[in-house]
């Protein structure tokens, strides 16, 4: 046993909690991983985009991580802006307003879409216009897209930011390094803390992503079948 360890009793605790923290924060940065690439996947084959597909990175820091799905949904950010400025040069101010109008039936403003990316892409899926709605008229990218970029850039700022993926061998040293019980144990619990406020907010943030994503995904399974 470390000599921290036999002045301050609760550091394996601690230690035990700050991995069992980890693993949970790598578990929900590891399913949106999933989520974008699947997002990503529906933009790309009905709307023409174009959105590189992402890869954990188990040999790299979280921040690092967190990097990698902070630049992919900023493409997403960037091609659903330009799938916008696309509908509203091609259509009427009037049609364009119809596709945000809450009290227009779905049915027309998915119609509408259609029509623009027939126009725009020249041959295109039977979903296309109802993904261009769901994604364009959701919360999606303008609240849950934005909400989770944020995090993720906090998360990757904070004291979890330099920690190997990897959580086993050196990645937890690199919180526990220090020689004094005293300062190992200040580091320890502002490391829980820490991963304990970030993870609430990231995983509340994660599950309303994934929702977004499912319901629109569904919708296009149902279309297919």
């Amino acid at each position: 046993m470390a000599l921290s360890d036999l002045l301050y009793p609760d550091n394996p605790k601690r230690r035990q909690e700050l991995i069992d923290l980890h693993q949970e924060l790598l578990n929900c940065m590891s399913t949106n991983f999933r989520a974008t690439n699947e997002l990503a996947g529906v933009l790309n084959e009905h709307l023409g985009c174009t959105i590189t597909y992402i890869q954990m990175r188990k040999s790299s820091t979280v921040k690092e991580n967190c990097d990698l799905i902070i630049q992919a949904m900023s493409e997403i950010q960037h091609q659903v802006q330009k799938i916008d400025s696309d509908m509203k040069e091609k259509l009427e101010p009037v049609l364009y307003q119809k596709l945000y109008d809450i009290k227009e039936p779905e049915l027309e403003k998915i119609a509408i879409a259609h029509k623009v990316f027939s126009v725009l892409l020249g041959e295109v899926t039977s979903t296309a216009g109802m993904v261009a709605i769901k994604v364009l008229g959701s919360n999606l990218i303008t609240l849950t897209v934005s909400k989770l970029v944020t995090l993720l850039a906090q998360i990757g700022a904070s004291v979890l930011g330099g920690i190997s993926i990897t959580i086993l061998g050196l990645g937890i040293e690199m919180i526990l390094h220090a020689i004094l019980g005293a300062v190992e144990r200040n580091q320890l619990l502002e490391a829980v803390r820490s991963y304990e406020k970030h993870l609430a907010e990231f995983k509340a943030a994660s599950e309303k992503y994934q929702c977004a994503i499912c319901e629109v995904t569904s919708l296009v399974r149902q279309q297919v079948q």
